[in-house]
């Protein structure tokens, strides 16, 4: 067992962690989104970990995925059955170590995990939002993590880390905000969804608000769209996985079954297995949160935004130094996307390390333990700090 996997069972963790709140755009001052609706009061739930240090030099943003949190590691209470979502990288010795580096994970825009979005109450009427709740794009999630970034004074981040939907906000954030970013780390995501990407996460919307629930989004007062959601999570939860995986772990193996049952009973352990996936998603995460973040990934398109025409002339903004992972059995984000991005990057002579690490768990290989990956942004985080600190 490797170094990695015994320090975290050794309990070496940041402990107990706090989400903390930041409220910005006050009426009249409201955010003004790119669709052009204005959005107000904006609240922002994030997390950090580790000391600011006196320069503020070393601060580390971690961007997540679609239905993640800005509970990235520690636990909320000793009690707690499971830690943040990454806390098998993020804590003391560990691939992002919070003993040298400031560590913060905001909840973005839209979801329903502490920050505002449709599940939240519209001060103008005193009810959620519902689909009132205006559309956000990558674009509004990133300029609200801004936000936050001057409310807690730093000027200038370290490192941003992100992974798929995390990784968009990345890329953004490295166009946009290029003076503020000195080095960044995308994980398993690309600069625009193809058509596949797309296709799936319209399967999933339509499942949602084909439930009989979904209101039109004001479900609120009643019954959730349960069955919908659950279904989208199937859906989303098959393309975050690869063939080897599911054929390494369930086969056509039967579930507590000795022939089939003749019925449309789960028969098999996968078929189990996805309903489960779909059940705990229910419990956890708002249907409205969903249509909107899924929508905003698919509207995020880095090569035409503002006009580039190309990710070249997009990344021609950036001033970043680079490290882009990609994962053999990604289906959903595939290599050559990262590849295309690299090679985009190094035609602006962009200081670009590039690695494909090889996992059969398909696109979620960079939310599980891999000592590859805790070895390479160990050593990039530490070779961009050093030369920061110089």
């Amino acid at each position: 067992m490797s170094e990695y996997i015994e320090h975290d069972k050794e309990g070496i963790s940041v402990g107990i962690a706090e989400k903390k709140f930041f409220t910005f755009a006050h009426p009249p001052n409201e955010m003004v989104l790119e669709s052009g609706a204005r959005l107000g009061p904006v609240t922002i739930a994030y997390e950090t970990h580790g000391r600011l240090n006196a320069d503020k030099r070393n601060a580390v943003l971690i961007l997540h995925a679609l239905s993640g949190d800005s509970h990235v590691a520690g636990y909320y209470d000793p009690h707690d059955p499971k830690p943040g979502w990454w806390d098998t990288m993020v804590g003391p010795g560990k691939g992002i170590d919070t003993d040298k580096y400031h560590v913060i994970c905001s909840n973005i825009l839209g979801s329903c995990m502490g920050s505002t979005g449709p599940s939240s109450v519209n001060p103008a009427i005193d009810r959620p939002y519902g689909t009132n709740f205006p559309v956000v794009t990558i674009g509004d999630m990133v300029r609200a993590q801004k936000a936050l970034m001057n409310h807690l004074g730093i000027e200038r981040i370290l490192a941003l880390i992100g992974g798929s939907v995390g990784g968009m906000q990345l890329l953004e954030w490295c166009v946009v905000y290029p003076e503020m970013v000195a080095a960044a780390i995308p994980l398993a995501t690309t600069t625009r969804h193809s058509a596949l990407a797309i296709a799936f996460n319209e399967v999933a919307r339509q499942a949602i608000m084909n439930d009989p629930n979904w209101n039109g989004g004001n479900y609120y007062d009643g019954p959730k769209p349960a069955l919908g959601l659950s279904v989208a999570r199937m859906i989303g939860h098959i393309t975050y996985l690869s063939d080897a995986s599911l054929r390494l772990k369930f086969g056509r193996q039967l579930q507590d079954k000795k022939d089939f049952s003749f019925n449309f009973d789960a028969d098999f352990q996968v078929e189990s297995y996805l309903r489960y996936q779909g059940r705990k998603f229910v419990e956890r995460f708002d249907a409205n949160s969903f249509l909107y973040i899924t929508k905003a990934a698919d509207y995020f398109d880095l090569e035409a935004q503002f006009g580039f025409g190309s990710a070249v002339q997009a990344f021609s903004k950036a001033r970043a130094k680079f490290l882009v992972v990609s994962f053999t059995s990604d289906w959903l984000y595939p290599t050559y996307q990262s590849r295309a991005m690299v090679q985009a990057m190094k035609k602006n002579g962009l200081d670009v390390s590039f690695c494909e690490i090889e996992a059969d768990c398909g696109h979620d290989a960079f939310l599980l333990p891999n000592e590859r990956l805790n070895t390479l942004i160990r050593g990039f985080l530490g070779r961009v700090h050093d030369e920061v600190q110089r």
